[in-house]
């Protein structure tokens, strides 16, 4: 691979480089920031074998069972191909994902842009306005969202819907993972059959809505703040290569739900209003009821895989760290689940999961 990479680099014009190896978090890919004589850019690897295959957008659920959770749940998996695709389809629009320099996907080889480091969290933390920020952020939405979801993303890759096959693998990993972890046992087969009931009546009456592209990720760690650009060119984005079709409303709470920080009362009803006023001026409104209802729903169905990943990521993949991160996950579902239309939900969760152990769990 050593040899591949090299090749690469040479290959793009960047073969003689330094390279520096930048941290990593929950991904298998890997990250470099190569520097040459007034430019830089970023090299991403994909390992090859570190991922479980995906499938074709016409993959039957069995056949999608078959392969893995990749493939159930609709990720990029090692495919960077659809990075890739990604990047070209949102920068068509005017919007600030990375440049492709050079990519060969059959290796996991991409090299891309340079956006530098001012994620929306560094942002913060040298005194940009959160407003400011977030309402950037929610003229991307709306402005993503004035084109509804395109059927392949350029030049032949499908934008798989996100459809209930995929929700419910999501939500699944909360009694596969969390319980063992927190409730120390396994969830019962009973538990696992009202639980599925009760998220596939929940999820039915929103799944014909409208479709729009989703980031899937779109949170103050994914998003950059480019203040030198214009209108909603000034928020970068990284890390879309799993996007789907789906809810308009997936994203907005992706980001006013954010696992990793506490986004204030006031910058996430700015949000919620921004984006809502925005797609009215383009001519493309939402209906403020329904859309208010799947900010419910998909924040509910997004924490709940977030508490399973989370416990997953300790369990599984020996980081403890974010565990730490739980409590908050945990107040937002609460929270989400108090909406009316989320009784039946909320009911299993109050009864199988007790309130004291909503948190960091004793491990």
């Amino acid at each position: 691979m050593a040899f591949k990479t090299s090749s690469f680099l040479n290959d793009a014009g960047w073969g003689q480089a330094e390279r520096e190896k930048l941290p990593g978090d929950a991904s298998t890919r890997r990250y470099e920031r190569l520097f040459k004589p007034g430019a830089s850019a970023l090299l991403m690897i994909q390992p090859q074998g570190a991922e479980t295959p995906t499938a074709g957008k016409d993959a039957t659920p069995e056949e999608r069972k078959a392969l893995g959770y990749n493939a159930v749940a609709r990720l990029a998996g090692a495919d960077c191909g659809r990075f890739v695709a990604a990047a070209e389809y949102l920068s068509s629009l005017g919007l600030s994902a990375p440049k492709i320099y050079a990519a060969d996907p059959a290796h996991g080889l991409v090299l891309l842009e340079d956006l530098g480091a001012d994620l929306f969290t560094d942002s913060l933390a040298k005194g940009v306005a959160e407003a400011e920020l977030y309402k950037g952020a929610a003229e991307v939405l709306a402005k993503l969202h004035a084109q509804g979801a395109p059927a392949q993303l350029p030049p032949d890759k499908d934008l798989y819907a996100y459809d209930e096959t995929a929700l419910l693998a999501e939500v699944d990993l909360l009694p596969e993972w969390f319980f063992p972890v927190a409730l120390k046992r396994p969830a019962t087969e009973m538990e696992l059959s009202d639980f599925r009931g009760a998220w596939r009546e929940a999820l039915t009456p929103v799944l014909s809505a409208p479709a729009y592209f989703v980031h899937r990720d779109f949170h103050a760690q994914n998003l950059m703040w480019l203040p030198e650009r214009e209108g909603a060119a000034r928020v970068g984005l990284i890390d879309f290569q799993d996007a789907v079709a789906g809810s308009a409303a997936y994203d907005v709470i992706s980001l006013t739900e954010d696992a990793r920080r506490d986004v204030s009362p006031e910058a996430s009803a700015l949000t919620v209003s921004h984006y809502l006023n925005k797609m009215r001026e383009q001519g493309t409104p939402v209906d403020e009821t329904a859309f208010r209802l799947e900010m419910a729903l998909f924040a509910a169905q997004r924490n709940t895989k977030i508490v399973g990943i989370f416990a997953r990521l300790y369990r599984r993949d020996g980081k403890p760290r974010y565990l730490d991160l739980l409590p908050r996950v945990w107040s937002y579902l609460s929270a989400d689940l108090n909406h009316p239309a989320l009784t039946k939900l909320k009911a299993w969760y109050d009864r199988a999961i007790p309130f004291e152990t909503r948190g960091v769990p004793n491990i």
